[in-house]
């Protein structure tokens, strides 16, 4: 096919009249086919629908639109269509598409328009080299199908364009280790074989085939004996994409792409197939059906995954989503072990701990002040036994150790990742990513297109000379303006739910605590925040779902230009409303909850009415704990795990239904379907986005609030271990295949996890020294206990409250609840007594606790960042055995272009000394016969 082409490779247009000859051509001899469904008696390939319909053409990308149900009337007939009239407008007389059954002007001027932008665009695609066939007799009503296939020498052109790296004949042996190192390795790798998949690519590869970039002037360096299998299925389907990306509509003054088409509903669906069935008895072997077995099935969730075949049949960026998702899971397992060693810390030492037998201790008689106005009454202490010894499981001194020991956990968690990503780029040949990921990333959106294009409609009657357009600030100010209001009002949505659920909190207690049932005043306290928590789980599930949806409108309101510009901006306003609505209910309960209620004779109300509530006597760390535990648990069993199970199945039976429905013959789908037939009613792939962000949430439940909730790495590991083979099972079987992307790294997500690492730090530290009793404990220990021990600290914590101070009409209605009058009450506060000279004012003890809390959060940030910076400067960002082979390579890439350039230097003396011995007249005859030469 004599196409002109430009230096990079891409077809240049024809005129007009040598564009139709050349579309006529290919339209009638086999170039762009038109066919019928597939028979019985075609070949099993071909029936499969993986190739067209030779049986030798692989079918590398699909294009899916809509078409009239009436297109099927006329039993085998190939159809007519916009592709073929376009062709042959004014040539035939007017009867002839009555004759074919179809009328162009019965058909909406919409369908027609549309019919005539894929004509074009199929057009353009052919002169790229592609190769076409169109099924629209499938068993799929009112949707047609365009099988794309990409041929040998477009591959090479494109292989070439991306600098796709191959590899070539040069092998080379690789060295992982030596001496003792390298012992301890196979021992490890011996023992630990049981739980690698069974494939042959996670053995130890002793040689490695060294890469280079495709060119097809040095395509001798490659091994091409096989060329159908040189370009993976993977592959082809990205060089496909690439070609679509890149190939424009031009209709009137504007431009439009494959996302654009996509966009205005010119196309429905663009997608690589996968490489056939996972189950069934006709299932052929294949990658998918690897994956399904060794990778997405829940009986091999102690094995490692196969990161490798992953990244084959994904692509990188997929490939190392989960390589992450591995590594965090596996560094989970030491967290894990740690956290739940501090918590049978905690049960162990609940018997001995001196503040917890003082509050058990019913011979003190402590009388605590009422928890509410006028129902509440008077309460002993000791009836806050359960609350104080449960607060100890999780406030103890272990949990400042384990608060440091996340710290450095979550250090190692980033270098331990660097590493393994550096491994990847090795092993995947992506070191020297970057000019190509640069040279890649500039495709427009198809919404950008669009707008685009109405803007350049607009300014045509106004715009003397044609300028290229494009999206100004101001064009989208507006959308800028909308974002600030609505991500300001989903915040503020956020705050008022908080304050409604406190509201729940305060108005439940005090219902309760009027019941005539004992067993039901007795458990106010655990009802009202179990039930609380409970309210918060299912408003942040919803809110999730509402601000998921938000983020996106918003997003898509800017018209980011390209996709790589969408997704950061979009992970950014996802993640802050995610992170605000999880963790705002938790933030109240950790450092706002029992700071802001004032004191007995002087509380603080909200509306007149509601009193403030206040942490128990044990602190607020119990509450929080539940709160966290809940919310964490919840979203994992509820959100992660039957979210992703039941709404991609519902979603695809809600398609089958609805295309049975219209199937004007139900025994066909009783038949087997087409691949890309299959593949259609497979759910879109809506990128990595959503598969981070539940993990990056996670993350901050384990490393922001670990000191309240020890064994939430635990709950982590035991969710990513179903999380693993889930999202496997949904890749491999639920979601159309996406298209490979290339990456070296996991991009923005690795900042945020840093931001979130180093934030963690410092809200740890603010949770130990003041919601938990840490502090106030030592600062009695070591400057207030007269034997240095914690007797008396239960004592110390308490401020004593005359009853005839209280405010009128808070007064409690039955004072004598207790069996006695009571004429001084107990509250938690270090606040002078009713007979010092200052009454109820701030201690000095109050004070000293501040400094030191203000002291402790100052020395724990530092120590333990500094710390963390030692940790990151201690281990290297490469392994030092990948450092050597990259320099090997390097090397090795050397003297294979010397040895070249040597070849041909003597190559051209041998030809020199011939010309010096028989003289210019021969020399001129061997140049000119010489092909090189003669190209």
């Amino acid at each position: 096919m004599d196409v002109p082409e430009t230096e990079s490779g891409v077809s240049q247009p024809r005129t007009a009249c040598r564009q139709a000859h050349f579309l006529r051509d290919v339209l009638f001899h086999g170039k762009f086919q038109l066919l019928k469904s597939h028979t019985p008696e075609e070949n099993t390939q071909c029936r499969q629908g993986l190739f067209f319909q030779d049986g030798r053409r692989r079918v590398d990308y699909i294009l899916t639109y809509h078409i009239k149900k009436s297109s099927r009337a006329g039993g085998s007939r190939l159809r007519d269509n916009a592709f073929t009239r376009t062709l042959r407008r004014g040539r035939r007389p007017p009867r002839a598409d009555a004759e074919r059954g179809t009328d162009p002007s019965a058909e909406p001027q919409e369908d027609q328009d549309k019919a005539l932008r894929r004509a074009e665009f199929e057009s353009s695609l052919l002169e790229m080299g592609l190769e076409l066939e169109r099924d629209e007799e499938t068993k799929t009503p009112g949707v047609g199908f365009v099988k794309i296939h990409a041929p040998w020498n477009v591959l090479c052109r494109e292989a070439e364009f991306m600098k796709l790296k191959m590899p070539t004949k040069k092998v080379y042996e690789v060295k992982h280790s030596s001496g003792v190192m390298e012992k301890i390795n196979a021992f490890i790798s011996k023992l630990t074989d049981p739980l690698h998949p069974n494939l042959e690519e996670n053995r130890t590869q002793k040689v490695k085939h060294l890469s280079y970039p495709f060119s097809r002037e040095k395509q001798h360096l490659f091994d091409l004996s096989d060329r159908d299998s040189f370009f993976d299925s993977k592959t082809r389907g990205s060089l496909v994409c690439e070609v679509l990306k890149r190939t424009k509509c031009t209709k009137a003054k504007y431009s439009m792409g494959i996302t654009s088409l996509l966009g205005s509903g010119v196309y429905l669906a663009a997608y690589p197939l996968h490489d056939g069935d996972v189950e069934g008895e006709n299932a052929e072997p294949n990658d998918r059906k690897l994956l399904y077995e060794e990778w997405a099935s829940y009986s091999v969730f102690y094995k490692y995954q196969p990161i490798g075949l992953i990244r084959k049949y994904f692509g990188e960026k997929i490939g190392l989503y989960f390589a992450w998702l591995g590594v965090y899971t596996q560094m989970l397992i030491p967290a894990s072990l740690v956290g739940v060693f501090v918590f049978l810390y905690g049960c162990v030492t609940v018997d001995d701990d001196i503040p917890s037998m003082e509050i058990c201790d019913q011979r003190r008689n402590i009388t605590m002040c009422p928890l509410c106005d006028r129902v509440c009454s008077y309460w002993n202490l000791s009836t806050a036994c359960g609350t104080a010894r449960a607060s100890h499981l999780f406030d103890n001194p272990a949990t400042v150790f384990f608060s440091i020991f996340m710290a450095l956990w979550a250090a190692f968690f980033m270098e331990h990742w660097k590493r393994r990503q550096m491994r990847l780029n090795y092993e995947w040949d992506l070191t020297g990513f970057e000019d190509e990921e640069e040279a890649l990333k500039d495709h427009p959106r198809a919404e950008y297109e669009f707008r685009v294009m109405q803007k350049s409609l607009r300014t045509d009657h106004t715009s003397q000379k044609p300028e290229k357009e494009k999206l100004t600030c101001k064009d989208r100010f507006p959308a800028y303006m909308t974002n600030l209001i609505m991500m300001l009002l989903m915040i503020g949505v956020t705050f008022a739910i908080v304050f409604g659920v406190i509201l729940y909190r305060i108005s439940t207690k005090a219902a309760l605590a009027m019941s005539s049932n004992p067993m039901t005043r007795s458990n106010v306290r655990l009802t009202v925040k179990t039930t609380a928590a409970i309210i918060n789980l299912v408003v942040i599930l919803i809110l999730d779902e509402v601000y998921g949806a938000v983020a996106r409108w918003l997003t898509v309101l800017e018209v980011p230009k390209t996709d790589k510009s969408f997704e950061e901006r979009l992970i950014f306003k996802t993640f802050i409303l995610k992170f605000v609505n999880a963790f705002t209910p938790i933030i109240y309960i950790a450092f706002f909850r029992g700071r802001l209620g004032g004191r007995p004779g002087s509380y603080l109300y909200v509306f007149e009415s509601y009193r403030m509530e206040e942490c128990a006597h044990g602190g607020c760390l119990m509450e929080l704990c539940i709160q966290l535990s809940i919310t964490m648990l919840g979203k994992q069993l509820i959100q992660n795990n039957l979210f992703e199970i039941g709404v991609p199945k519902l979603k695809k039976l809600i398609r089958y239904i609805k295309s049975k429905r219209r199937s004007f013959q139900e025994e066909e789908y009783e038949k087997k379907l087409q691949r890309y037939e299959t593949d259609h009613f497979l759910e879109p792939f809506a990128g990595l986005t959503p598969e981070y962000m539940e993990m990056i949430i996670q993350f901050g439940f384990v490393t922001l609030f670990v000191a309240s909730f020890p064994l939430a790495p635990l709950f982590a590991l035991l969710n990513n271990i179903i999380e693993i083979r889930l999202d496997a099972k949904k890749f491999v079987a639920e979601l159309r295949r996406p298209d490979a992307a290339r990456g070296k790294d996991i991009g923005i997500w690795y900042n945020i996890l840093r931001g979130v690492a180093k934030v963690a730090v410092i809200v740890n530290a603010f949770v130990i020294s003041f919601t938990s009793d840490f502090i106030p404990r030592l600062v009695y220990q070591y400057m207030y206990s007269p034997d240095g021990s914690m007797h008396g600290f239960v004592n110390h914590t308490l401020s004593y409250f005359n009853v005839s101070h209280f405010q009128n009409g808070t007064a409690p209605v039955e004072p004598f609840h207790l069996g006695f009058r009571v004429d001084i009450c107990r509250y938690k506060d270090y606040r002078e007594p009713p007979w010092s000279p200052t009454p109820y004012e701030i201690s000095k003890e109050f004070w000293a606790v501040l400094a030191a809390r203000l002291a402790f959060v100052i020395v724990f940030q530092n120590v333990v960042m500094l710390m963390s910076d030692v940790v990151d400067w201690i281990i290297p960002d490469i392994p030092k055995d990948i450092s050597l082979q990259i320099h090997k390579e390097k090397i090795l890439m050397m003297d294979l272009f010397m040895k070249e350039e040597q070849g041909k230097t003597r190559a051209e003396d041998s030809v020199a000394s011939k010309e010096m011995r028989h003289g210019p007249l021969t020399r001129s005859r061997s140049v000119s016969h010489t092909p090189c030469q003669s190209f």
